[in-house]
């Protein structure tokens, strides 16, 4: 049968209709531009499984940090729980990027999925008993960082294997509307649940929705691709990545602005909860409505990026976002008005995800696909290997300068960090 999304009216068969009808007919069942990877199958498969698990992912999000607060009433155990994640990342993710570029990527996504919904479903049973600590977090969320270790090169690497290199930076940007489409859903769901029924429905509901992306990649229908670099030394390999990177300034200085953005732009949001309620004085329901407004703006970001993104200007916007957000963070600390804090967190939203699809696409588009799962692994490294080492510090200093000063101040250091980067190698404000 032939797909209705890319397949276009045969003009010849339709001889009775009027010239100018038969355009608008056959613009029915062209994809939008800004869905433009959408007329691979597999993709769709993938976007979609992507979206219903993703909802969940951010109901477990929301319901995570806020059990974990009520649990221990400390800004420095939301670092703690934060920072949990990174040993096991930081030390294994970029051989993760040495196993992608080994493997096959679908099957070891299935894997790190399947594995993802058995830590679910484990929180849920501990939550609905009424036995879950804090150590019991700690622990699932240790080995929740093994998985992502794997799971993150893999996905981010996976993407040129169902849209192929022209239709990927449009996949890409995609990709981020998808995980922030269900952003705006999630916290809402998580925030009625959280006030309503409690925690556990929210981690059941996660374990449930990876049979959405589970289901959508053992469907998919691709090549066999043979394995690359099997017989090549893993440790050669691992080198061969970092000194790729180091060598290749504009992808030297992408993973700086990502690794800036993970440790100093993004790490407010493990202080979230108790900013929420010590700072602007709300309950749950208002921590989810901060998580869906800079959801929104993250939509707003990727369709932006989607539709106009193939301009030649990524660089020059990349720039631009890198130094406008963190002016936005600080204010974001500052303020105690909680309406404003909505508005605020919608420019928030847009100024992370807007930087990250740019900076995911620019990598994607500078490196050779032999060293895709390498690179991506250091990009993956950046936000799960080190950036809890930034959380610690948010949760830390929070207790000892408060949560507002300390958000203020980590977005001063992300300005001058993302300052001197664009000083030292400007040639990354040319990348198309």
């Amino acid at each position: 049968m032939p797909d209705p999304l890319h397949s276009p009216l045969d003009p010849p068969r339709l001889p009775n209709l009027p010239s100018e009808i038969v355009p608008l007919r056959a613009r029915q069942f062209r994809i939008p531009k800004t869905l433009n990877a959408l007329r691979h199958p597999n993709f769709r498969l993938y976007v979609t499984g992507q979206l219903l698990s993703t909802m969940g992912t951010w109901m477990q999000i929301i319901a995570h940090g806020w059990l974990v607060y009520q649990l221990s009433q400390s800004e420095l155990m939301l670092g703690v729980v934060g920072f949990a994640s990174a040993i096991p990342a930081l030390l294994v993710t970029p051989w993760g990027g040495v196993i992608v570029d080994r493997v096959s990527k679908r099957k070891l996504m299935i894997i790190t999925q399947i594995c993802a919904m058995l830590l679910a479903f484990i929180l849920a049973a501990l939550t609905f008993t009424g036995i879950v600590e804090v150590w019991h977090v700690l622990v699932l969320t240790v080995c929740t960082g093994m998985i992502n270790a794997f799971d993150g090169p893999a996905r981010q690497a996976f993407v040129v294997e169902m849209v192929g290199r022209e239709d990927m930076p449009n996949a890409i940007a995609i990709n981020s509307m998808t995980f922030n489409s269900a952003r705006v859903v999630g916290p809402a769901i998580a925030g009625f649940l959280l006030v309503t029924l409690g925690a556990g429905w929210c981690f059941l509901i996660n374990g449930i929705s990876f049979l959405a992306v589970i289901g959508g990649l053992l469907a998919m229908r691709l090549p066999e691709l043979a394995a690359r670099n099997g017989q090549v030394n893993a440790w050669r390999q691992l080198r061969s990545g970092v000194g790729y990177a180091i060598h290749t300034n504009e992808v030297g200085a992408l993973l700086l602005i990502a690794l800036s953005l993970s440790l100093f732009g993004i790490t407010y949001s493990t202080v979230l909860p108790a900013f929420v309620d010590r700072v602007l004085h709300q309950d749950a329901g208002a921590f989810g409505a901060i998580n869906m407004a800079s959801g929104i703006g993250a939509v707003s970001a990727a369709v932006l990026v989607a539709r106009y993104g193939d301009r030649g200007q990524r660089g020059r916007w990349l720039k631009r976002l890198a130094l406008t957000y963190p002016v936005v963070l600080i204010a974001f600390g500052l303020n105690s008005y909680y309406p404003l804090a909505l508005a605020l967190s919608v420019l928030l939203g847009i100024g992370f995800m807007s930087q990250f699809t740019l900076i995911n696409t620019l990598l994607q588009t500078q490196i050779v696909d032999e060293m895709r799962g390498r690179i991506m692994s250091l990009y993956t490294l950046t936000f799960f290997g080190l950036a809890p080492f930034g959380n610690l510090a948010m949760g830390a200093l929070s207790e000892v300068w408060g949560i507002g000063q300390t958000i203020a101040v980590s977005a001063l250091i992300a300005l001058a960090l993302m300052s001197v980067i664009f000083y030292k190698i400007p040639r990354v404000r040319e990348l198309a």
